[in-house]
């Protein structure tokens, strides 16, 4: 049976400001096989990493990030709403996080947030700073978005894409090797599926999130799951530690 990998959902979530240099650094500590972060286009087409198409929730700010530039992004705090410890976090560029983890062994997986927004050509973008830092072997892209992974495929077929999907697929493996895809990434509850069961059965690896109870990791871990994603990655590797 494979290990199933941990990757830091936001980075280490759990206990640091999401998506932030602290929770990337948090998760390089302690060792992760993964992290897993979000990006978004500004006004002046920067990728900056931030789940939500708002800023209003994980910083001091409000608007849009698709309404603001990249040194408007920069003058925000985003880590006070988290703990006043943290209030020098600011959102990073993609840039950024591919200069923090140059040097490591660690898989970072870009999921492309464009499925409420369109933002063209970032699929393009994106490719072009994992070029930059030679990080293609180590890089999943994905995205709810599946015409984007259609696109990410067409741009550079070396590059692994997995699809993101909150409810189970009709005929999973068929519809991702359409799309090029090479895994799919579930919603917790699908990933107790029949469907799940199935595309593993197909040797196709799923990923799931967001893994933070302690039985259902267990399970998962037991079941073979190629990867869980949680807020909580210590937590999770300890428990995958214990069923070795």
């Amino acid at each position: 049976m494979i290990e199933t990998l941990i990757f830091a959902h936001r980075g280490s979530k759990g206990t640091h400001p999401e998506n932030t240099s602290a929770a990337f650094k948090e998760a390089v500590r302690l060792g992760v096989d993964g992290i897993e972060l979000d990006v978004h286009l500004t006004k002046d087409n920067e990728l900056v990493v931030i789940h939500d198409e708002t800023v209003d929730r994980t910083t001091n700010g409000s608007g849009y990030v698709k309404e603001m530039t990249l040194a408007e992004i920069k003058s925000l705090d985003a880590g006070s709403w988290f703990s006043s410890k943290f209030e020098s976090e600011t959102i990073p560029t993609l840039s950024e996080v591919l200069e923090l983890l140059k040097d490591t062994k660690i898989i970072l997986n870009i999921e492309i947030k464009n499925d409420l927004v369109h933002y063209e050509g970032i699929e393009a973008k994106v490719l072009a700073e994992i070029e930059k830092y030679s990080y293609k072997d180590r890089i999943i892209v994905s995205s709810f978005n599946h015409q984007s992974i259609a696109k990410i495929k067409k741009q550079d077929k070396e590059i692994e894409t997995a699809l993101l999907t909150m409810i189970e697929l009709d005929d999973p493996v068929q519809y991702a090797n359409k799309l090029g895809a090479a895994a799919i990434h579930v919603y917790e509850p699908v990933a107790f599926s029949n469907m799940t069961k199935n595309v593993m059965e197909n040797n196709l690896p799923v990923r799931t999130f967001t893994i933070n109870d302690e039985k259902k990791m267990k399970q998962l871990i037991s079941n073979g799951i190629s990867a869980i994603m949680t807020d909580y990655p210590e937590k999770a590797m300890a428990i995958r530690d214990l069923i070795k």
